[in-house]
């Protein structure tokens, strides 16, 4: 398979207008001509990944958070990240980030998301114009739960250690929860106007916490890796990408390493 066929593919998906202004995604190393038989997914692209992407013999890493954010200043290897990127070029790996982009696609992150925490009859939370697609989701709970209930099932579905709860009243009953995977707390305000009792994102700042709680609001927070569901799931829609258009990869799997940069003591 030529790496520019599951580029096609990938933006057909989650295309790349669906991205934020300024979001780096789509090829960040690489030849889009170049032969891949084995892909690797990824959250993170840091160097105990590489490390395992070239113990693998992998052609490709297909993550989620961009390899390159902002542009190198220079080529000094000293530098770790710069290492990495030349420690990539050198085994011919090439890495392609689907962010934003895949966050708000139809049946993407979000959708991934709200699939785990058992969300029915969803919807984009702040939907496109085009109606199906947009950042975040809100559905509703089988069974109404509460606070309490509700993040120990956050803690449980995203596999982390621990979730932070923004709330007046742990005993409050849920029934309708937005979701916006990775750093959504500026977005909690649209929640409250679309009728969420709840919600779950990351990286909720200290102020905004205490704006929360002022609007009598209700906010989980399991922590930027609760994203990392995107490993499997990647995987398992680029082998199925493979099976339909008969790319004859070999390897198709999810990185193993946790780049959560957290320790709870």
């Amino acid at each position: 398979m030529k790496l520019s066929d599951l580029m096609v593919k990938m933006e057909t998906f989650a295309p790349r207008i669906l991205a934020r202004e300024q979001d780096p995604i789509g090829l960040q190393i690489g030849d889009p001509t170049q032969t891949v038989t084995r892909v690797m997914t990824a959250l993170d692209v840091r160097p105990e990944v590489v490390d395992e992407a070239i113990r693998q013999q992998v052609d490709l890493i297909v993550a989620h958070h961009p390899v390159i954010f902002r542009p190198a200043k220079n080529l000094d290897f000293s530098e770790p990240q710069n290492a990495m990127y030349a420690q990539l070029i050198q085994h011919g790996i090439a890495v392609y980030a689907a962010h934003t982009n895949l966050d708000a696609a139809q049946n993407g992150l979000n959708d991934w998301l709200a699939a785990d925490l058992g969300l029915e009859n969803v919807r984009p939370l702040l939907m496109n114009a085009d109606g199906t697609t947009g950042i975040g989701r809100i559905g509703h709970l089988v069974t109404p739960r509460s606070v309490q209930d509700f993040a120990r099932q956050v803690r449980t579905s995203f596999g982390v250690a621990h979730v932070r709860v923004i709330a007046n009243d742990m005993t409050r009953l849920l029934e309708r929860v937005a979701v916006i995977g990775g750093d959504g707390g500026d977005e909690y305000r649209e929640a409250m106007a679309a009728r969420a009792d709840v919600l779950v994102t990351a990286d909720v700042y200290y102020h905004t916490g205490h704006a929360i709680l002022a609007d009598d609001f209700v906010v989980i927070d399991p922590d930027h890796h609760m994203e990392a569901v995107v490993k499997e799931r990647l995987a398992k829609l680029i082998q199925t990408w493979s099976d339909e258009e008969d790319w004859g990869l070999t390897t198709v799997f999810a990185s193993t390493i946790n780049t959560d940069p957290y320790t709870y003591i």
